[in-house]
């Protein structure tokens, strides 16, 4: 198939970073990397402290984090621990099903078919963070001529 300006647009990196707060943020990465796959990119700070993390999902986008400072006040900065929810897309939610389960994840609401046909399941982080994994992609992009 020869291509086309269409066929050879690819989508753009991601630059929405969903941002939370963690009371212990590095106990919080692992179990992200453990429990629901997420892939360390990069965590820069001190011993306890996590100035800044970026974990990235494998199959796309990722989360940024840190750890909550008590110096911080109160509404401003990122979400405050256990304030969180995300809706993190997957191929295989099954999978990612499986490994919460096998990590002790707290699950929330077991897989089943939405009534707009996504595979989905919702889990609780130690944080008391929110996650939801499922097949549905969003609605593609409008073409706006641009």
């Amino acid at each position: 198939m020869p291509s086309t300006p269409d066929t050879d647009r690819q989508p753009p990196a991601p630059q929405v970073w969903p941002t939370l707060r963690a009371r212990d943020a590095r106990a919080l990465i692992r179990f992200l990397v453990e429990a629901f796959g997420f892939e360390e990119t990069v965590v820069y700070g001190d011993d306890d402290l996590v100035q800044h993390a970026q974990l990235s999902w494998p199959e796309g986008g990722g989360v940024m984090l840190g750890s909550a400072r008590e110096d911080q006040e109160p509404g401003t900065g990122p979400t405050p621990p256990g304030a969180f929810s995300a809706y993190v897309v997957t191929a295989d939610p099954d999978a990612v099903h499986a490994r919460a389960k096998a990590a002790g994840a707290d699950i929330t609401d077991d897989l089943h078919v939405t009534d707009y046909g996504s595979r989905d399941f919702a889990a609780r982080d130690p944080e008391g963070n929110r996650w939801y994994f499922g097949t549905y992609p969003g609605e593609p992009r409008r073409d706006t001529g641009n």
